[in-house]
């Protein structure tokens, strides 16, 4: 299952997400905004971080108008390994090196057509391991403690 949310900024690509989504048959939750409407966004990513975290959803994409303040927020949650991908090239390595498990997405920064690729990677590339394993173990190590 995969988390989605966006605030106002980012509202036009999450509809066109689930789209997406849709069409990949792949099973999403959406948890906000519902309009384009100004609103905060760390209201929409701290629901869609809780529930990966809590393990109601694998992943999550989240979409505001740069990408940064979603991924800040997320970043605030245990176990979310939030990335900002302006690239495919960023999505494959997030994924690959970093084992990623948010892809945030800036709607004024990216046009759609890239974003539908950088989506696609993200959700196809599989961790690595190996040597990243053990960096990516003390990511959270802190907050363990």
């Amino acid at each position: 299952m995969i988390a989605l949310a966006s605030d106002h900024a980012g509202f036009p690509y999450k509809e066109r997400l689930k789209q997406l989504l849709d069409e990949l048959k792949l099973p999403y939750k959406d948890f906000g905004t519902q309009s384009p409407e100004s609103t905060d966004y760390p209201d929409w990513a701290h629901k869609a971080s809780d529930a990966i975290a809590k393990g109601e959803c694998d992943r999550g994409i989240l979409v505001c108008g740069t990408g940064i303040g979603m991924s800040i927020v997320a970043n605030k949650h245990k176990g979310i390994r939030a990335a900002v991908c302006e690239s495919v090239t960023a999505a494959r390595l997030a994924r690959l090196h970093n084992d990623a498990n948010v892809l945030t997405i800036g709607e004024r920064i990216i046009g759609w057509e890239s974003v539908v690729d950088i989506v696609k990677t993200f959700l196809t590339t599989s961790f690595e391991g190996g040597r990243h394993e053990r960096r990516v173990k003390k990511i959270h190590s802190l907050t363990d403690r």
